[in-house]
């Protein structure tokens, strides 16, 4: 008689509630998240020429985070099938299968609607249309259409990020002034550096996934071109609200000293050529955004 041998199946490992929910966090991406935090409440502060209204700031720091919340969940359920041959992103929770996809773009709708929701009734529906108009650029233009079709993905798609401080204006004045347009135009020019010296020490992953990001098409060389001409852009912008009088002394020295370091940093990666100067631009241009911001508040408050 033959015995056939019997293969046990193993039982799939039981999901605590703390499993789950650290998994749907994730998806937010809330260390991305803490820069827009940032520039949102300095903006307020600019507004403001000093702190605004207690429940105006948390209203509006808790709608900003929700709706950024959201918009990266939507992104996370976009992107699975990329993020599933990328190794710095294959162990995520959508494309390892610990979460559901049905269930994970709920999350990301849900915490949209909360967002916006919040946001119109505590603050205004300026700053709840922004936030949405935000989060639907984010989606919709530069992660189902940019991302996948051009190299300048990030240009265009960067106008995403950068409403966030547009949103703490309007929370503040419930309107969109000039400096805010300017603040917007800052964070505009700011993501293509940042993003690209990033992309430099990823290529190879955007490369497996055949995402068009400027480093696999144009090379990395090119790139690092690309970074320094940027950098010598937003360094022309940060420079116009000092010659039109918006910002003072305090404003004027911060960002002088800020840009010299972003531009020596972007001269440096083009010069080496290595990974190290690469991720030394990218963590640099995380501080040069926060601390330009903070010098900005301070001057306005300095300056009322």
């Amino acid at each position: 008689m033959t015995v056939v041998a019997r293969v046990e199946t193993p039982l799939p490992v039981p999901r605590t509630l703390w499993n789950v929910a650290r998994d749907l966090a994730s998806l937010t991406k809330p260390r991305i998240t803490v820069l827009l935090e940032v520039i949102t409440l300095a903006a307020m502060v600019m507004a403001a020429r000093g702190m605004p209204r207690s429940e105006t700031l948390l209203a509006t720091l808790a709608g900003g985070w929700l709706m950024a919340a959201g918009a990266n969940v939507i992104n996370c359920w976009f992107d699975r099938d990329i993020d599933l041959v990328m190794g710095r992103t294959r162990r995520r929770p959508l494309p390892d299968g610990r979460i559901d996809p049905a269930a994970a773009l709920g999350f990301g709708v849900v915490l949209g609607l909360a967002a916006f929701t919040l946001l119109a009734l505590a603050v205004n529906l300026l700053a709840a249309v922004l936030a949405l108009g935000g989060l639907l650029f984010y989606v919709l233009v530069y992660t189902v259409w940019l991302k996948r079709s051009t190299s300048q993905n990030i240009v265009i798609g960067g106008a995403a990020g950068a409403i966030p401080p547009m949103v703490g204006w309007a929370a503040v004045t419930g309107h969109v002034g000039i400096t805010a347009l300017f603040l917007f135009a800052v964070v505009f020019y700011w993501t293509p550096p940042h993003f690209w010296a990033l992309a430099l020490l990823i290529r190879s992953d955007y490369a497996r996934a055949g995402v068009p990001m400027l480093p696999v098409v144009a090379g990395p060389q090119r790139t690092r071109q690309q970074i320094v001409l940027y950098t010598v852009l937003l360094v022309v912008v940060t420079a116009l609200p000092v010659l039109s009088g918006a910002f003072g002394a305090v404003y004027a020295s911060g960002a002088g000293i800020l840009d010299a370091g972003l531009l020596a940093q972007s001269l440096v990666a083009v010069r080496s050529g290595n990974a190290r100067s690469a991720r030394r631009l990218y963590v640099w241009s995380i501080v040069y955004l926060a601390l330009l911001f903070a010098v900005m508040a301070a001057d306005r408050v300095i300056g009322s």
